[in-house]
């Protein structure tokens, strides 16, 4: 059985940072579709960025472009989400999701694709 665990979330100030990190155990990952999404208070899940196996660049959210960057760590089975300049607007509970193959990119954004969810970390973004 495949687990995501996330880590790393927390209460910071606009304009500081923050790394968060999804362990996934169960499974070797390598070849699989990893991504991150977020959900506020009142708000759908909202689709961050995401990684394909093969893909030499990221694919992200417009709202985060620029600023936030998904990695991962094969040897490691870690995924990352790397998050600078952060502001009140990226206040939500994030989300480690995994699907068991690589997804066209017109899926990228779409929860219904991934198999496997962690259980959230908040990020707060507050003064």
């Amino acid at each position: 059985q495949v687990q995501l665990v996330e880590s790393g979330g927390g209460l910071v100030q606009p304009g500081e940072s923050l790394r968060l990190s999804c362990g996934v155990s169960g499974r070797t990952f390598s070849q699989y579709t990893k991504a991150w999404f977020r959900q506020a208070p009142g708000k759908e899940r909202e689709f961050v960025a995401a990684l394909r196996w093969g893909d030499s660049n990221q694919h992200t959210a417009g709202s985060v472009k620029g600023r936030f960057t998904i990695s991962s760590d094969n040897a490691k089975n870690t995924v990352y989400l790397q998050m600078n300049s952060l502001n009140a607007e990226d206040t939500a509970v994030y989300y480690c999701a995994v699907a068991g193959k690589r997804l066209i990119l017109s899926a990228l954004g779409s929860p219904s694709g991934y198999n496997y969810w962690g259980q959230g970390t908040q990020v707060t973004v507050s003064s």
